[in-house]
Order: structure tokens, then sequence, then C-alpha cells
């Protein structure tokens, strides 16, 4: 073989490497590296708990920061405005897909990207359909809901207190989950022979007075996943407490921070679930349309016995020992 038919053999090798290296670079496979915007509401337990599973269930899927994941993560610090900057900046970067944590963020991301090929997969929305993320036609959008086990909460309550007539109720007169949430609780507390005493709020500033003004005429407070209210937690619980009237949370991170109890979800398991179906739309294995949303069915019950004991009440053992984790301290917030 001469050297001119080497150098022509050479360079057509070099040619096919080069290339083979622009495909796969192009692909969203093997090495390549997918990006993902996370715009969380607030900065509280339970939302941080999803992110931590969202992240988690993504790396279950092969899918993980540092290898082949990079994360663009914002958070709105609770205002719709920042929201629907966030939503509108990851569309600007052409992200992949933007996972939306609570209902204003995920109502925002979707729609900064109903005109553009981005999928939008949502966690921590309450009711999906009264946030208007599910119907036909609506796009691609899908995600995970937490839906709160209301049943189940009002039967604990009137098991711990059963002397108790009125359930206080604070949330946010803008989120569509906590109006959602409201209007089951209205429906099912007689079955409980409870009345719901509900008290709106529109900003963070509210809070405090509209807490003191509710404390007045309840016997409890039951939280909701009003990200509002419970970014106003601590705020709560000072005056609840200083009036020995019992505070119930809707998750784990709330009972942590002193709530009584609440039958709650597991906000990691939660994002898991999210993260897989988010790794599914990213491989295309299936469109986001094509995933119906999903809920955590199975609810699970957590004390905090320290609150329990400041508060002067007693909680059956049998209830203690029925619950997925139980506290003997008040973490600070």
């Amino acid at each position: 073989m001469n050297k001119k038919m080497v150098a022509v053999l050479v360079s057509a090798m070099m040619t096919m490497g080069l290339l083979t290296g622009c495909k796969s670079s192009d692909s969203k496979s093997g090495d390549a590296e997918y990006t993902i915007g996370i715009s969380q509401f607030a900065e509280h337990g339970s939302l941080d708990n999803c992110r931590e599973g969202f992240i988690e269930g993504l790396k279950e899927e092969g899918i993980e920061e540092g290898e082949n994941l990079k994360i663009e993560y914002k958070n709105a610090a609770a205002d719709q405005g920042t929201a629907k900057q966030i939503s509108d900046t990851f569309v600007s970067n052409k992200v992949d897909l933007i996972c939306g944590i609570a209902t204003p963020s995920a109502q925002a991301a979707f729609n900064s990207a109903m005109n553009s090929d981005i999928p939008v997969i949502y966690t921590a929305v309450t009711d999906p359909a009264e946030a208007k993320l599910v119907g036909n036609p609506v796009g691609e959008i899908t995600g995970t809901s937490d839906e709160l086990p209301i049943k189940e909460q009002l039967e604990m309550i009137r098991e711990i207190l059963p002397d108790a007539k009125k359930v206080g109720i604070l949330y946010t007169t803008s989120e569509a989950n906590s109006v959602s949430a409201l209007s089951t609780y209205k429906k099912l507390a007689g079955d409980y022979d409870l009345e719901i005493v509900e008290k709106g709020v529109t900003q963070t500033a509210d809070i405090s007075l509209a807490a003191e003004e509710l404390l007045g005429e309840v016997d409890c407070l039951t939280n909701l996943t009003d990200n509002t209210v419970v970014n106003s937690l601590a705020t709560i619980l000072d005056k609840a407490n200083a009036q020995k009237i019992p505070v119930f949370g809707s998750e784990i991170e709330q009972v942590k921070l002193g709530c009584l109890a609440a039958e709650g979800l597991d906000y990691i398991k939660l994002g898991k679930q999210t993260g897989k179906m988010a790794a599914q739309v990213l491989k295309g294995e299936k469109k986001a349309s094509e995933i119906k949303y999903e809920t955590i069915s199975e609810p699970g019950l957590y004390v905090n016995t320290k609150a329990a004991e400041n508060l002067g009440i007693t909680i059956d053992e049998s209830l203690v020992s029925q619950a997925v984790e139980s506290f003997d301290e008040i973490s600070a917030s």
C-alpha cells in the first residue's frame, strides 16, 4: 500500500470518528447531559424532601447529577410573581424538563412552557384538576399529587381530642390546593361531629393576626399543605402553645417542628415517584401527556410525644404504637 492510499484511509477514519462523536454528543443517551430546571415555591421541610426524593428517583433510573445531569434550582420564596420569572428563565435557557414543586410553581411552569416543547413534571400538587393541570387538552405535563388523607386526619383528631368541637384551618385564598382541601374538610367534618372554622390570608404578613383570631374560636388547628401557612408554622405554634391549643400537621416535618400529630405523607417517597416519571420522559420512553398523574394512597401516622407533654395531652399508647414514627423532642425551625 503506497503512502497516498494510507493517507486517504487515515483521513476517512478520522472523519468517521468525528461524525460518531458529534452524534453521541447530540443524543439524549450514553454520556449526554440532561438539564433540568427545578422551581420550588417555598423553602420548608416537605418541599425540600420532595426535591431530595425527585433527584434520588432520577438517580435510581440512571440520571445522576454530576454524571449526566445538570440541575438549575430556584426557589420562589412563596411569591407567585417570582415563580413565573423562574419558569420563564428555564424556558429561555431551553432546559430539557421543568420540575415544579408545589401548585403555584407547577402552574407557572406549565404556563411558561405551554408554547415550547419543554415537558413539565410537577409534585406536591394537592388537586391537579382544580389547578387546571389535567384535562383535555392540557399539554406535556404530568406529576404527583399530595392529596391529603383528610378522612384519616379527622378520625385521628377525634380519637386524640374526644371533646373537641371546632377545628380551625388557616389557608391562603389564592392557593388552589388549599381551597380544594378546605372544601373536603368541610364536607367530611360533620361525620366526626366536628365543625371547621376557616380563616383565609393573602400573604405572610396576614398570618400572625389571623392565627390569633382563629385560636380564640377553636379547640385545635389542623394544617393543610399550604405553602404560605407552613412557612409561618413557627409563629403559629408559638401562639397556639401559649394558649395550650394543639396544632395538627399534614406531614412528618410539621410534626418534628412541634405539631401534635399528623396523618401525613412521605414526601421523599412522593419525590422519588416523580423523579422516576421524569426519567421516563427524558429517556423518550413516554411523553408526559401519556403518563397519568399519580398519588401516594397510604398515609402514615406521625406523633410528637414532647408536644403532647407540653400541652398536657395524653395520647393513648395504642395509637402511638401505630405511628410510622414518633418524636420525643421538638426540632428547631
